[in-house]
């Protein structure tokens, strides 16, 4: 019985040991055709960087980008990455950004009649100070916060004189002692 254990354990041990010796080997996974683009400012209203990129799925990628540089002229790169490498061409004469639709060129200018009226009404604010009125809503959560203070600090208020008389009762000397230092 005893050799059978001997001769099964020796063959368990040869199998854990061949298993870990294999090295396996992860492929990466097939390449998925996919496209993405954006277009970003640093403040709303301003593009001055985009990039959008196309794959097919081989591995093959087409694309550009395009930035305003320091001279304020609009660089756009046109670029291929394929098996072989990165290869960017640099294109000097790049395209006017796209018209804005009826709907856009109406939010712009509304939002500029709005901006102008407000940078005049604050021109205005000179002569005499114009204090900011409260929203219904404003003035609502302004009067809870101060009605939940005026709870919390009355709490705070019972609660040390509770302590305080607690310590009274349990050392009616005390008072009279910390005089006496």
């Amino acid at each position: 019985m005893l050799n059978k254990v001997i001769v099964l354990c020796c063959c368990l041990s040869a199998t854990v040991a061949d298993i870990g010796s294999e090295s396996v080997v992860t492929l990466p996974p097939a390449p998925k055709p996919y496209a993405f683009g954006y277009a970003a400012g640093r403040f709303p209203g301003h593009i001055d960087r985009t990039h959008s990129e196309v794959s097919d799925g081989s591995g093959v990628v087409h694309g550009s980008y395009a930035y305003v540089d320091p001279s304020f002229q609009i660089r756009k790169v046109d670029y291929i990455a394929d098996h072989n490498g990165f290869h960017p061409v640099l294109n000097k004469n790049a395209p006017a950004l796209p018209n804005d639709t009826p709907v856009v060129a109406a939010a712009k200018e509304m939002h500029l009649v709005q901006y102008a009226r407000i940078a005049d009404q604050h021109q205005h604010v000179a002569q005499g100070v114009v204090v900011p009125q409260d929203s219904n809503a404003v003035e609502y959560a302004k009067n809870k916060h101060l009605y939940l203070f005026q709870k919390i600090a009355e709490e705070h208020a019972r609660i040390a004189a509770e302590r305080e008389a607690l310590k009274l009762a349990q050392h009616p000397n005390s008072l009279e002692q910390e005089g006496d230092y």
